[in-house]
């Protein structure tokens, strides 16, 4: 049986390079908690250890800071794992009956 030869496209490695440097170069988002007169302050600085992986003394000083000015500035990210940390952030509030609200606005 003959050998049949298959045409194929010469890979165009600078498109590929391009491609992966665009991927490492997406936009990043801000997720931003918001203060409210309801969430207590010990649930805030659960919710920034647990689902932001924020240490103690960090988390307590971020969450002085939301209460004092009615937000703060969380985490930079990727627009998908924003998503998905205010979902988590949401899902978990709302179980204790916290109107805890998070934003994302992007990133400069």
């Amino acid at each position: 049986m003959p050998v049949r030869h298959i045409e194929t496209p010469e890979l165009d490695v600078f498109n590929d390079a391009k491609t992966e440097a665009d991927a490492r170069l997406a936009p990043l988002f801000w997720v931003v908690m918001h203060n409210d007169p309801v969430t207590t302050m010990d649930f805030v600085v659960m919710i920034l250890m647990k689902v932001f992986a924020i240490d103690y003394e960090k988390s307590v000083q971020m969450m002085f800071n939301i209460h004092n000015s009615g937000l703060d500035y969380i985490d930079l990210m990727p627009f998908e794992r924003a998503e998905f940390k205010v979902e988590q952030v949401h899902k978990v509030a709302r179980a204790q009956s916290y109107p805890l609200t998070c934003t994302i606005e992007p990133g400069e």
